[in-house]
This record gives C-alpha cells, sequence and structure tokens, in this order.
C-alpha cells in the first residue's frame, strides 16, 4: 500500500491555540500520535516510516506543537539567551504540560478517546506528560531519545550547545546549511542517504514556514522544557506499555537520559540502538517501526 500525502488540517483547541495535523493510513486503524521534536515540523517524520506505520494498519497523525510549523504560536516574549543559558523560563510562558494537554485536546478534536503515542526528542517530553496527565488517553507509550527532566541526565554537549547559539539565517540557502551541519554534529550521516534527507527537510522547512526560522517560538519551546523541570515523580506514574529508544552516542540528549527514562516508568523496555544518533531518517525505518509496532501490540 502505498501511503497519500496528507493535507494540512487544522483543530482550534478551547484556549485558542490552534494545531495543524495531518494523518495518513486507513481511517479506522488503531490511532498513532506522533509528536516531533523543537523546532520540528510534522515533515520531519519520514514518509517510509509513515508508510511502514500505516501498512501495519494504524492511523498516523503528524502535529505540529505550538510554536512550531504552521501551529499557532504564543503570545507571550521570548526568553532571551542569557535566560535560555541560565534556564530561567519567563513566569508567563507555557511548560511540556500544556504542549501535552494541546495533544490530549487534539485527540478530542478528532474524536478519539485514546490513542497509541510516540514521540521524539522534545517530543518524547510531551508523550511522556501526555501519558503521566491524560492516562486513560494514552494506550501505548514510546519515547524516542528523550529524557526525564533531571539536571543530571540527558544533557546536550557543551559543542551542541554552542552550535545551537548561531545567527538565525536570513536566507533558504543560509537555513539549509545550518541545519545540514547542525545534523552533521547529532546525527550519523554514515546512515545511507542522510545528508540529502537532512538538505530535503530544511529547505522544506523553511519554505512551508513562509521563508524564515521561528526563533522566538523554538526559544518559547525550550523555556516550556526548563519550566517543566524534573518530570520524576510524573514517569512513575505512567502505566501505559512504554518503549524506551536511544541511540547509543546522542551529543543532543545524552543516552542517560533514555536510561533514567526507563528505570522511572514501571515496566518499561529500553532499546539502545547502534548509530542511531539523535536522527530519524528512511533508511533505519523499517526497524524503528517494527519496535514501535511490537509495543503497540504488547
Amino acid at each position: 500500500m502505498t501511503t497519500e500525502p496528507s493535507e494540512d488540517r487544522f483543530a482550534p483547541l478551547p484556549d485558542g491555540t490552534r494545531i495543524c495535523w495531518r494523518a495518513y493510513g486507513p481511517e479506522q486503524g488503531q490511532p498513532l500520535l506522533l509528536i516531533t521534536g523543537l523546532a520540528m515540523q510534522l515533515i520531519s517524520w519520514p514518509a517510509s516510516l509513515i508508510e511502514s506505520l500505516a501498512e501495519a494498519g494504524l492511523r498516523v497523525i503528524t502535529p505540529d506543537n505550538r510554536d512550531a510549523g504552521l501551529s499557532s504560536g504564543a503570545a507571550t516574549s521570548p526568553p532571551g539567551r542569557l535566560r535560555q543559558l541560565l534556564a530561567l523560563a519567563p513566569p508567563d510562558n507555557y511548560a511540556l504540560e500544556d504542549m501535552a494537554d494541546d495533544m490530549a485536546a487534539l485527540l478530542d478534536h478528532l474524536g478519539l478517546g485514546a490513542a497509541h503515542v510516540a514521540g521524539m526528542s522534545m517530543g518524547g517530553m510531551i508523550a511522556q506528560c501526555l501519558a503521566a496527565r491524560h492516562p486513560s488517553r494514552v494506550l501505548s507509550l514510546c519515547s524516542i531519545f528523550s529524557t526525564t527532566g533531571r539536571r543530571t541526565v540527558g544533557q546536550p554537549a557543551p559543542s551542541t550547545i554552542l552550535r545551537m547559539l548561531r545567527p538565525v539565517p536570513r536566507d533558504a540557502e543560509q537555513a539549509v546549511r545550518q541545519y545540514v551541519e547542525f545534523m552533521h554534529h547529532i546525527g550519523n550521516a554514515a546512515e545511507p542517504g542522510a545528508a540529502q534527507e537532512w538538505a530535503d527537510y530544511a529547505l522544506r522547512a523553511w519554505q512551508r514556514g513562509g521563508g524564515r526560522v521561528n526563533a522566538e517560538g523554538t526559544a518559547r519551546q525550550i523555556a516550556a522544557i526548563q519550566k517543566s523541570g524534573d518530570r520524576s515523580a510524573q514517569l512513575r506514574g505512567i502505566r501505559a506499555p512504554t518503549l524506551v529508544l536511544h541511540g547509543d552516542h546522542d551529543l543532543m540528549v545524552a543516552p542517560s537520559g533514555g536510561r533514567d527514562t526507563a528505570r522511572l516508568i514501571p515496566g518499561a523496555r529500553l532499546r539502545i540502538l547502534p548509530g542511531l544518533a539523535h536522527q530519524i531518517v528512511s533508511a533505519r525505518s523499517g526497524e524503528l517501526s517494527e519496535l514501535m509496532v511490537d509495543n503497540l501490540r504488547r
């Protein structure tokens, strides 16, 4: 079966936030919500992964988080770089828990009582919050190269933080070059086709974002992570069948974050995948799909 491209659709939420989403696969299939990471758009999920999941009979739903892609942004002022470096989130900034509530409200909009949920990086944190705050809405959980909020685990390498402080690109060429250079640092360029996929995504994201990089939205998302802080107590209360996936060498979210996630969530299974790094590319789609489907069938 071939998964046809899905059109952008919009869910107006009760608090005024508007979430953009797409859906793939059989309409009557079990729903799987895929939550993407920091500053990433829903188009970041490889088409081959979505197709593989849809072929397993799943209705795959991919949203843009608030302040990313075509979803609405917050009205609050973004934190400056000094506040970000000091982890001082503005009091009026939203938190990861609010982003998880967005996902619960999206399920309401779609008329879904519950769904399987998977998230990568910051999306994994949102997925964890969703499973903790709305346990009846999460049939299974897959947390991909994510962490728990504890400051002693899952931290980015200093070299990664320095690269995140680069100036905002002014045009498409700069945007593509900076993104590819950053992914060469946190990803694994040895994966077949990875570098070209990075370049293709960066150009599509630039165009879909109206010819800009949403630096303010990214700053607010970083503040959301910092505002939520240590979520260990939340994770201990999760009861959904949980799979934790992490690469063995991740300079964006250290593997200790994945190990801590699996330690805290009762019954969670941990898989450390050689060479995964901090990326999901087509070359790993079959492997990741098989692991995710096996977990949701528990």
